[in-house]
């Protein structure tokens, strides 16, 4: 399978960890969205789209997110979890789609981070149109 596009959405914030959002397109054919490039502690990576698991309020009968504290719908107070620990972030949430082996992981990162990179150090397109803009209306003055 190979990787025919890549389309990086840069979201930085000063002190933020999610650096972009990618789409990316698998032999013209298959699209996933939503890949996030997050700054972590050992430097970027790709994060593959996830859900939140739900799990069935025991009073009410209606789903609610995993990890809640209360249920939305009835009030009740739900069993404590430990919040916080990676452990706990990966119980609560789910890979929508993701690589099977590492191989493919490391082909997917490369892509991905090298079109982030690319996007990052492309000139802002808005910065250039106003520069044209500006250029122009020196040129005809």
């Amino acid at each position: 399978m190979e990787i025919t596009e890549v389309r990086v959405s840069l979201r930085e914030s000063e002190g933020k960890r999610l650096k972009a959002y990618a789409t990316v397109t698998f032999d013209n054919s298959f699209v996933v969205r939503n890949i996030k490039v997050i700054e972590g502690n050992n430097g970027l990576f790709v994060a593959m789209p996830a859900r939140k698991l739900k799990q069935f309020c025991p009073r009410c009968g209606k789903k609610i997110d995993v990890g809640s504290q209360y249920c939305n719908y009835c009030g009740v107070q739900l069993p404590i979890s430990n919040k916080g620990t990676e452990e706990n972030r990966q119980a609560t949430h789910q890979d929508l789609a993701h690589p099977i082996n590492q191989e493919f992981r490391d082909y997917l990162q490369s892509r991905v981070l090298d079109a982030y990179h690319t996007e990052k150090a492309a000139p802002k397109r808005e910065s250039l149109a106003e520069e044209k803009a500006a250029s122009e209306g020196k040129a005809t003055l």
